[in-house]
């Protein structure tokens, strides 16, 4: 397989770190990209702010590829998903230059000459990516190795409380959102009724953000349905919590709440949504499992949590906790149901193989599968470990060079008796305390 390019699915955070180890090690990646621009689905939530600090969401290894054109990575503040972009994603993918191919999307994942079910001499075989470009045309390219960084962004979980989405969701698009809303474009929600549906750092955005275009446009309404049976937990642990600036995230979201701002719905498992027809227009109900339904609204802002799209590795032996999605060799650091993210360790080349499938890799938030909370630094001491690994410095993927300190990430105690009370907060550690108005991420991206 000498002379077969390493393939990186996604041009994020992670994919492009992922490139710029690979070239530091004499190893010649090719990023695909679906999107039209470097950290697309980032791009997506660029009004948020995130919660790590600009030292913390730069690769040492995409730095050393940037420092010699002058670039230098910021040494202090808390950028927006747009300003990560523009000031570091961007200049990245740049240096890579035709290394990195848009609006690529992959849609099969196999080895050459042979499917899912041969054993011979299967690990002896290359990749074959199977991908369609912008224009249609479907292309078949080979890879001595293969990593996974295209995130969950893609794929956000449903409304519904059987992780299913709910009657009539898919029939109802246009009423519904799966982003953190933006204050700065208000038009859709000013004036207007809008239900969020979730429990995470997400819910706690969109909160924020609804309420300044409540405080700006009086009769905007603004109702939160949440599947525990208290939205109290979910504000997070205020002044003691150990991410300050979550803490300061719920505290705003429970003043909204206690001034009356915002109404809370608990214990609210949605089983439909439907369309009712005004005399204002169409708007959209929330049914429960219980037979109780919210009152009409304009828009429904689904905040549930993400989920890996795994569809182009159905050729791939993938070793897979079976509740989580996530690798199986760390689903037991990660599952919210036996404790907090915060006290995840790093995770690193051993950790994210598939013995079935030597030189496979999921990386960033992909390799935490359906779990909550995934951050920056994670993704970028996992990418160095497997491209060590590639390399064949066995050492240096066995090493670990980032001590994770034991945060309480996903908030709480760490047991939930829903996963949507888990951090929804994406990739990023929180900002301090001031100003407030900095923003977690919503389970998005960090791609996380």
């Amino acid at each position: 397989m000498t002379g077969l390019p390493v393939i990186v699915i996604g041009a994020g955070p992670q994919g492009l770190a992922a490139a710029a180890h690979l070239l530091e090690r004499g190893l010649e990646p090719l990023v695909l990209e679906a999107g039209d621009g470097p950290g697309a689905a980032v791009r997506e939530w660029g009004h948020v702010r995130l919660f790590s600090p600009w030292p913390e969401l730069v690769d040492q290894a995409a730095a050393r590829l940037l420092e010699p054109a002058g670039w230098q990575t910021p040494a202090t503040g808390y950028p927006t998903g747009a300003e990560w972009v523009e000031r570091y994603l961007a200049p990245l993918a740049a240096a890579l230059g035709e290394r990195v191919w848009y609006d690529t999307r992959v849609t099969g994942v196999s080895r050459k000459g042979r499917d899912r079910l041969v054993d011979a001499a299967r690990g002896e075989q290359p990749f074959t990516v199977h991908v369609t470009d912008g224009a249609g045309t479907e292309l078949r390219l080979e890879a001595r190795a293969v990593i996974d960084a295209s995130g969950t962004w893609t794929t956000p979980n449903p409304a519904g409380a059987d992780g299913l989405p709910a009657l009539g969701e898919r029939v109802h698009t246009d009423l519904i959102s799966y982003g953190v809303p933006d204050s700065g474009d208000a038009g859709r929600f000013a004036g207007r009724h809008t239900v969020v549906l979730g429990a995470g750092d997400s819910s706690l955005n969109a909160i924020i953000e609804l309420d300044r275009i409540a405080q700006a446009h009086p009769g905007t309404r603004i109702t939160w349905a949440v599947r525990r049976g208290s939205a109290g937990n979910a504000f997070g642990g205020g002044s003691a919590d150990q991410l300050s600036q979550r803490g300061a995230l719920g505290i705003r979201a429970r003043q909204a709440v206690d001034e009356g701002r915002v109404d809370v719905v608990a214990g609210f498992r949605v089983e439909a949504v439907e369309r009712v027809v005004t005399d204002a227009g169409d708007r959209i109900v929330l049914v429960a499992e219980d037979g109780r339904r919210l009152s009409p609204a304009d828009t429904l802002v689904v905040l549930t949590g993400f989920r890996p799209d795994l569809s182009f590795l159905s050729e791939m032996r993938l070793d897979l906790d079976p509740t989580l999605e996530a690798p199986r060799a760390i689903a037991a650091e990660i599952d919210p149901n036996l404790h907090s993210c915060g006290s995840v360790q790093a995770t690193g080349a051993r950790d994210l193989a598939h013995a079935g499938e030597p030189n496979l890799y999921l990386v960033g938030m992909k390799s935490y599968g359906r779990a909550p909370t995934f951050l920056a630094m994670t993704g970028y001491e996992q990418v160095r470990s497997v491209v060590a690994m590639l390399a064949g410095d066995v050492g240096a993927a066995e090493r670990v060079e980032l001590v994770l300190p034991d945060t309480g990430v996903c908030g709480g105690s760490g047991l939930y008796d829903d996963p949507e009370g888990a951090s929804a907060g994406g990739c990023c550690a929180p900002a301090p305390a001031a100003p407030v108005e900095l923003l977690t991420i919503g389970r998005a991206p960090i791609t996380l």
